[in-house]
């Protein structure tokens, strides 16, 4: 399927996503606001220096993104951007959906219907051994299985839905396999064409704050997500957590109360989780709940990349340093959302975006869930 990108266009948005300081939030913000990747690129020394960033902003050169794609093109893959119609369409609704994926395998995938599998990577063997029944039910009845490549019962996941198609979604780059003990097992899900996907540049070895923003990839890809076996705290409630504020179905496997690997599922049942044994649960609550999961993937102006930008509107929404001065007052390292901020200072909700827009590709403020906005520590 033909991109809808130019060469060039890609290259911008490679280079713009690759940049310091910038997310896939802070991309959005900076397409909407100036229209183009590369009005962005323009713009972002100016916004930094505003941000009270004392020191060059970092962006690749286009020379090292050409090597990049060079790069992906090399190992087999392919870049998939959400101007594109093969891009999965629930990742586009989702918070800080990735603008760009990497993507290796899956020609062909029906991501429309998917459920994730997570949990312990110190499984029981009843715990493997239910995933696996699990997973090939679900396969044979047509649905792609969703998991993190991780020990345990991603591995089990993957491993049980080889034939009927997977998606193993990566932390670090496509070339850096994590865990070892697992490149050949995602060998096999690319021979089978299950897919291998990941937002992070080639080379880049996961870092312990990659596993999150994976783990909303793992959910957001997906109609729903199942846990079995995952301890009170850990990845696998983060990522029931991110399916709930992605109004995912949330489905829990209960355990005995004696195992700690069960504490994380049987916390989940008692705050609503559907309870669930088998397949056929988890077939019946997402089909009953089918034309209400697909309004929340229409498409909208949230998956829409084309954008103009008014540059009197903008000028006319400057904020003053004074302006600066009592938002930066405002803010603490105690996170705020931003509508209390707006309430507290007074500043137009426009002027409170530019600042905040400065700040962020500074380095100095950090968003969490909820849009709640503090200072970098």
């Amino acid at each position: 399927m033909a991109p809808n990108l130019s060469d060039k266009q890609l290259t911008d948005w490679l280079r713009l996503i690759r940049s310091e300081n910038v997310g896939p939030a802070t991309f959005r913000k900076l397409l909407n606001r100036y229209g183009s990747a590369s009005a962005a690129l323009d713009a972002l020394p100016f916004l930094s220096s505003r941000g009270g960033k004392n020191t060059a902003l970092k962006a690749p050169t286009i020379s090292e993104i050409e090597d990049e794609i060079a790069a992906i093109e090399q190992l087999g893959a392919r870049i998939i951007t959400q101007a594109d119609d093969d891009f999965p369409n629930s990742l586009k609704h989702i918070a800080s959906s990735p603008p760009i994926l990497t993507i290796l395998g899956g020609e062909g995938l029906n991501y429309d219907k998917s459920v994730a599998i997570v949990g312990a990577r110190n499984a029981s063997a009843a715990g493997q051994r239910l995933t696996k029944t699990i997973c090939s039910e679900l396969g044979e009845t047509g649905y792609l299985i969703v998991s993190g490549l991780a020990r345990g019962i991603d591995t089990s996941a993957h491993s049980a839905s080889l034939t009927t198609g997977t998606i193993a979604v990566f932390a670090g780059g496509l070339d850096c396999i994590y865990p070892n003990e697992n490149i050949a097992l995602a060998k096999q899900i690319f021979e089978n064409n299950g897919a291998l996907i990941s937002e992070m540049p080639l080379g880049l070895s996961p870092r312990a704050r990659d596993f999150p923003r994976r783990n909303r990839l793992v959910s957001g890809i997906s109609k729903g997500v199942v846990i079995i076996e995952a301890a009170k705290r850990s990845g696998s409630l983060i990522t029931a957590r991110l399916a709930l504020e992605q109004n995912r179905e949330v489905f829990a496997v209960p355990g005995s109360p004696l195992d700690p690997r069960s504490a994380g599922p049987n916390s989940l049942i008692k705050q609503g989780a559907t309870l669930v044994s088998c397949a056929d649960d988890i077939i019946e609550s997402l089909e009953s709940a089918l034309p209400y999961n697909n309004q929340l993937f229409e498409n909208d102006e949230n998956g829409d990349f084309s954008y103009s930008f008014d540059m009197s509107a903008e000028q006319d929404n400057e904020p003053s340093q004074n302006d600066r001065e009592r938002l930066l007052s405002a803010l603490s390292l105690t996170p705020i959302s931003v509508d209390d901020i707006i309430e507290q200072t007074k500043i137009s909700t426009p002027s409170i975006q530019t600042i905040l827009l400065e700040l962020d590709i500074a380095g100095r403020i950090e968003w969490a869930s909820g849009q709640l906005v503090s200072l970098k520590q």
